[in-house]
């Protein structure tokens, strides 16, 4: 009685019908859209480094880059370079809590030369809003929502003379009023640019 050899054994098995039940690719991560009551980012969000809109960032993203051998090939390896980011307990005076944030190195010094995460989020330069993000364009929102926050933008409105701004009722009520002027606008001069017809031309 004679035995198959394991090579024989191992060439018969067919590995091309089986299949993973699992996925070894990563998701991709979805951007969660500002919720309604805030109001919308002036800038579009990071499609390429989509991890970067869940915390500050700074504007940083992945860079891409060769590296150079000093052998004897002398030939170039394309590689990148990941943003330096952790997760950092910061300190919030409006909010009076710790927050805990991803962070870069970048990010981190411009938030200590500034004096702290409230004046970093409330900065309202340009160049200070497109890197802060949709997360830091949240979190500068509800920086500004805190009654300590509003307190000092009535003080400033006091000193420089403005007037208080309306309630959210209040400025509903007068958009809704300067919709229905403008509908009422556009009927009137609808109808009087409205041609009339005569059965003589006809």
């Amino acid at each position: 009685m004679s035995f198959p050899s394991l090579t024989a054994t191992f060439r018969s098995l067919s590995l091309t019908g089986s299949k993973r039940a699992f996925s070894t690719t990563q998701p991709t991560q979805r951007i969660k859209p500002l919720p309604d009551y805030i109001p919308p980012y002036p800038y579009p969000p990071n499609y390429w480094y989509r991890q970067s809109n869940t915390g500050l960032y700074g504007g940083t993203t992945i860079q891409f880059g060769n590296k150079i051998s000093q052998g004897r090939n002398e030939g170039k390896t394309r590689r990148s370079w990941k943003p330096n980011v952790r997760r950092k307990k910061l300190w919030s005076d409006a909010l009076e809590k710790f927050l805990f944030i991803k962070v870069t190195r970048k990010s981190l010094r411009t938030i200590r030369k500034s004096g702290g995460l409230d004046k970093y989020l409330l900065d309202d330069r340009p160049g200070r809003i497109k890197e802060l993000g949709l997360f830091g364009w949240k979190l500068r929102w509800e920086v500004m929502q805190t009654p300590k926050i509003q307190a000092e933008f009535k003080e400033e409105r006091k000193r420089l003379g403005l007037p208080e701004p309306p309630s959210f009722e209040e400025w509903l009520k007068q958009k809704e009023k300067e919709v229905k002027a403008k509908v009422e606008e556009h009927i009137d001069i609808g109808e009087l640019t409205k041609p009339t017809y005569n059965k003589t031309n006809y």
